[in-house]
């Protein structure tokens, strides 16, 4: 605990000395110099303000509580609220600084307030975090003024609570509006892309003007003696499993944001979708070693679960290990499932920890390779150069673009599938392709 000095005391002090400058002090035999009777008064005010600090209000006779969401997502806006309860017998006025960490982008973390004698008190802020993780908020820092409010008692409390701040989900709504489409394919309702109402078979029912024709069952229909047809709907209970890279390559940044950002929203928003459809969705995080895993499910929480199992990955700035991980999705998933491989197209890691490792699960389950694209690279590709050093960088792009293409198709002769999005799109192509895979019957 400290006593210091307050604003109160440094602002007389300041107005005693210029009071004493402007009319010193005399006695009978000679003039009492200036300066010892500014230090005799700077004396007599420092006793006070250490005894009005001292026998003020103890910091144990305030109570205080921090409260704030639990969870929180990146970009997201909450608010932190202090309570202040006092079992003093005065009104305190108090300083509560608090120890918010600057990416949680909190509107304030100092207040001064007024709290009346056995009052209770409450300040809030807004905070919106910039950065994923788990924050522990350990203390306070407190100040209470003395009665005259030349000093005060300044203390560190303990108060504990923890923040998680899981990743981004932009494309919340996107999924929201996949969810509502297929759902109206699978009731038999045609949309604007015409992915068919489903391969597994539902029920009999008698023939309508606006059904196919080629879902007319002849047997049924020789025994009603009237057309009958067959009703579909999109297989349920099937598995997907993303299986995310957390290595060197997924730390460089597309769009202002690291990799593995836009690839934490795309494993986000295909749980959604999924587990809405009635399918069961997993997370397979990896790098040197497998980081998180949380088995397929489809439980109305398992988006949570997801969510936070990724909080806090922060990517490895080492090489992935491919065949590690993929052995370990074989081991732990035997049925055929939909693995969607969230990495990045460059030739050199592709070709050298991708591609030996591929066959290990393209014998059994069916495989999407997704990845966003950067859109610095394509707009220097395709500017007009206007110097020597704008013509290396076209090149240059040039030349990434064309490995990216024939990346693209060796993995594809090799069975997969590949997404390759732009910022922002990389959720939305990769929960396309799962639900054409679905319609289609390929899961």
């Amino acid at each position: 605990m400290n006593l210091l000095p307050t604003r109160r005391l440094a602002l007389l002090a300041v107005a005693v000395a210029a009071a004493l400058l402007a009319f010193p002090l005399t006695g009978r035999a000679e003039d009492l110099p200036v300066w010892a009777a500014v230090a005799a008064v700077t004396g007599v005010l420092v006793v006070l303000a250490l005894l009005d600090a001292g026998i003020g209000t103890r910091p144990g006779q305030l109570v205080l509580e921090r409260r704030h969401p639990p969870v929180l997502e990146v970009g997201r806006e909450g608010q932190v609220t202090w309570v202040l309860r006092s079992e003093a017998r005065r009104r305190l006025k108090v300083t509560v600084a608090d120890e918010l960490a600057p990416s949680l982008g909190a509107g304030a973390r100092r207040f001064d307030v007024s709290i009346p004698a056995g009052d209770v008190a409450r300040v809030a802020t807004r905070i919106r975090p910039t950065r994923r993780g788990r924050f522990e908020l350990d203390r306070l820092t407190i100040r209470i003024d003395g009665r005259l409010g030349l000093g005060a008692r300044q203390r560190s409390v303990p108060l504990a609570t923890v923040l998680r701040v899981h990743p981004a989900f932009p494309s919340r709504e996107e999924a929201e509006i996949r969810i509502r489409r297929a759902r109206i394919l699978e009731v038999g309702l045609r949309s604007a892309r015409g992915l068919g109402g489903g391969t597994e078979f539902e029920q009999l029912r008698e023939y309508g003007p606006d059904d196919e024709f080629r879902r007319i069952d002849w047997t049924a229909t020789a025994r009603a003696g009237k057309p009958i047809v067959r009703t579909y709907r999109a297989e349920r209970n099937q598995s997907v499993v993303v299986v995310l890279d957390n290595g060197r390559i997924m730390a460089g940044r597309v769009a202002d944001v690291p990799r593995v950002e836009h690839a934490m929203d795309a494993a986000l928003m295909l749980t959604a979708v999924s587990t809405r459809l009635g399918d069961r969705c997993g997370l397979v995080a990896f790098d040197r070693r497998v980081r998180a895993v949380v088995p397929p499910a489809r439980h109305s929480d398992q988006l949570s679960r997801v969510s936070e199992a990724l909080y806090r990955l922060e990517p490895e700035l080492a090489e992935s290990d491919y065949t590690g991980a993929f052995a370990e999705v074989v081991a732990r998933y035997r049925r055929r499932a939909m693995l969607v491989v969230l990495t990045d197209l460059n030739e050199q890691a592709v070709a050298d920890s991708v591609l030996p490792a591929l066959p290990l699960i393209t014998r059994t389950h069916l495989v999407v390779v997704a990845a966003v694209q950067d859109p610095q690279v394509l707009r220097w590709a395709h500017r007009r150069p206007t110097d020597a050093e704008e013509a290396f960088r076209q090149v240059a792009a040039l030349q990434a673009l064309e490995d990216r293409r024939r990346t693209t198709a060796r993995l594809r002769a090799l069975g997969a599938t590949v997404v390759d999005a732009a910022p922002g799109r990389l959720g939305v192509e990769v929960t396309d392709a799962y639900l054409l895979a679905k319609s289609t019957g390929r899961l």
